[in-house]
């Protein structure tokens, strides 16, 4: 195969009419996939976005890198024959919101494109479309392959009885955790205070071309977009609270909405822009304030439920069922879900580290005394009494006990097979070539075609 590289001839012309030649090495082709190149340059690129990033140049290598690159293109050049599209508008709204965040993080486009050593921002927006382009389709691509993919109990009885007693996977301690919550809630004239200063809010942006961005700076409390004057870009899929969604959806562009009301306290959306099914808007977030003797009161309640439990009066269980706020565990005896997989048990080493202050010396039937939290969300504090209801101790994978976590291997190695045969038949019917340079690499897939 020739070798695939771009050399050019300076020339050097003397008054005597000889010549001296330099040869430049510029930027050359390190692989092509379908209908697309890598260049040297988009492996360097590369490694140095990751270790940007904070990933150990140990770990990585040139041949890595070229493997994965090139397994990006095989997706993406498969989407586009499969017909899978990725639409101008959901590419540019990703790099509009790329750049919004990074131009919040420096602090102006003239910062960001001395930073990334770009001439000018249309430059810059065209390298990250074709970026995005490609991960999106790759993406899909690889969802494509998989959506339909499930397990049987039998599939999962096998991937388990074939695995070798001696090397069954060993689960952490873990522990099943009960909770019963006072959620308190602020007096009637509290909330009127918002709704009368968000109205005001209103209508100094209307009446007075105030600057809505500037107002969520002074007075938003939702820490995920106050800083940047409440700005979010979303979508109907975008997992935003329903009845947000729901008033953001009714707006017209340049339109403030009444104040209105969620989980999070009250709020007023400005919408800044529309495309397509996507939003720019701006909120302003204000709680209500929930006093001192309102929450004094929940936490006395609490102390009171604990004690009748300990009284054996009534349960855990019949406490959370009658008492608790929370209507996600309150029909359950109060048990909380782990997040990353809906049961009911949290691996000592993977819990969230609140969640394990919370209860870490905690001895059976033990119930916490009143424990006061803050919404990471950004909803109003709560109190709250734990319970550990059962403990199970580091061991050996056990069918029958961990059959969720297994079940949760069995499937992950089943999405992996299917991916590496999509792969063996697709590197086999599409065109590849790997320069010279890059065939001793050992990659995981047979990217050089005998």
């Amino acid at each position: 195969m020739e070798q695939m590289e771009a050399v050019a001839e300076a020339t050097n012309v003397r008054k005597d009419s000889s010549n001296n030649f330099k040869r430049v090495k510029l930027d050359g082709i390190a692989a092509v996939v379908g209908d697309y190149v890598i260049l040297d340059s988009d492996i360097e690129k590369t490694l140095i976005d990751l270790k940007s990033q904070g990933a150990s140049a140990e770990d990585i290598s040139h041949c890595s890198l070229l493997g994965k690159l090139m397994e990006d293109r095989l997706y993406a050049n498969q989407a586009v024959q499969d017909s899978i599209l990725v639409s101008d508008d959901e590419v540019n709204a990703t790099g509009d919101r790329q750049l919004q965040s990074l131009v919040q993080q420096i602090g102006s486009m003239e910062k960001v494109l001395k930073y990334y050593k770009k001439e000018d921002e249309a430059s810059f927006r065209e390298e990250l479309y074709k970026i995005n382009k490609l991960r999106m389709l790759s993406e899909r691509m690889q969802q494509d392959i998989i959506k339909e993919i499930e397990i049987t109990p039998e599939e999962v009885r096998q991937f388990f009885n074939k695995i070798p007693v001696e090397e069954r996977p060993v689960f952490g301690a873990e522990l099943e955790i009960a909770q019963i919550t006072k959620e308190p809630e602020p007096s009637e004239e509290e909330k009127q205070k918002v709704i009368d200063k968000l109205n005001q809010i209103k209508a100094d942006v209307e009446d007075n071309d105030a600057s809505f961005s500037v107002k969520a700076i002074l007075y938003s409390q939702d820490p995920g977009s106050k800083s940047k004057g409440g700005f979010y870009s979303i979508t109907k899929d975008t997992g935003f609270d329903k009845t947000f969604k729901d008033v953001a959806f009714s707006l017209k562009e340049g339109e403030v909405s009444e104040p209105f009301e969620t989980i999070f306290g009250y709020h007023i959306i400005y919408i800044e822009k529309i495309r397509g099914q996507e939003l720019d808007l701006r909120h302003i977030l204000i709680q209500p304030e929930i006093s001192q003797d309102v929450l004094e009161e929940a936490k006395q309640e609490l102390d009171s439920i604990r004690q009748k439990i300990i009284n054996n009066e009534f349960t855990f269980a019949e406490a959370a069922l009658n008492f608790s706020d929370e209507k996600e565990t309150k029909f359950d005896g109060g048990l909380l879900r782990n997040p990353q997989d809906f049961s009911s048990r949290f691996e000592l080493t993977k819990m969230d580290p609140t969640l394990y202050n919370q209860v870490q010396g905690l001895k059976d039937n033990e119930i916490t005394h009143p424990v006061l939290e803050q919404d990471p969300r950004g909803g109003a504090p709560k109190y709250k009494i734990l319970k550990i209801t059962n403990r199970f101790d580091e061991h050996v994978a056990d069918f029958a006990k961990d059959y969720t976590k297994i079940q949760e291997l069995a499937l992950t190695e089943k999405k992996y097979n299917a991916i590496k045969k999509w792969m063996d038949e697709h590197i086999k019917d599409t065109y590849i070539s790997v320069n010279d340079d890059n065939k001793d690499c050992e990659f995981a897939n047979n990217w050089i075609k005998e």
